[in-house]
């Protein structure tokens, strides 16, 4: 009796304090805040990334805040049907001043989470050398109406439903190329940018996936919606 008693004062405080929370917590650490691609990575940012799931139209306000911010450049594209039947599907034709091989098309959740990788794996690179930049990236692409592995049964791909991205390579404003077949472990420095930049894609995406983690993935980095952070 006593604990129920001290559970009700606790939620009736909480309760209280919430509008002195939205208020005065700082956004980054208030879930109640549109989320924004600048935010910085930890639970509460993957709680509202999460949340847009569900809320097309608020996850569509924080692709355009950041298009007129010039971090990334889309369009919004019709509808998909079919057997992988796609909704409010983005196209995603640059971050900012980072080009991509091709366009690709994403759920509204993943190119947010695609565009704040882009943005942190910059500043992750200058953290490790100011002159630093990323020029270009390369990709397999993202949607794809297939099951996992291309196997005839199974579980439908995160491909599927346009909510992973498969990267295989950057280019650095230096001209210096990483592919991540050829460098994922020679030679050294390469290697180094590498795995700095797929441990990126651990704090950005649900699952960051790379060649350490099958053979299936050995060229390139698979990065994700489903999970919460599971990275190998």
């Amino acid at each position: 009796m006593r604990a129920l008693i001290v559970l009700l004062i606790l939620a009736a405080l909480g309760w209280w304090s919430l509008p002195w929370i939205k208020q005065h917590l700082p956004a980054r650490f208030n879930p109640f805040t549109p989320l924004a691609v600048t935010d910085p990575p930890g639970w509460v940012t993957r709680y509202k990334l999460k949340r847009l799931e569900t809320h097309p139209e608020a996850c569509l306000d924080v692709m355009r805040r950041a298009e007129q911010a010039g971090y990334v450049t889309f369009s919004a594209r019709p509808d998909v049907t079919g057997a992988c039947p796609l909704n409010h599907p983005l196209r995603i034709q640059r971050f900012g001043s980072v080009s991509l091989s091709s366009s690709f098309l994403a759920s509204c959740p993943m190119a947010v989470a695609s565009t704040m990788y882009v943005l942190r794996s910059q500043r992750r690179l200058q953290q490790l050398q100011p002159a630093l930049s990323l020029a270009r990236i390369n990709h397999v692409g993202s949607y794809a109406c297939r099951n996992i592995y291309h196997r005839a049964e199974g579980r439908l791909s995160e491909h599927a439903s346009a909510e992973a991205w498969d990267v295989t390579g950057f280019q650095l404003r230096n001209g210096e190329r990483l592919d991540v077949g050829k460098n994922w472990t020679e030679p050294e420095n390469k290697a180094l940018l590498l795995h700095q930049l797929w441990q990126e894609g651990c704090n950005n995406f649900g699952n960051a996936l790379g060649p350490d983690y099958n053979a299936a993935h050995a060229s390139h980095f698979h990065f994700g919606m489903r999970g919460a952070g599971y990275c190998r």
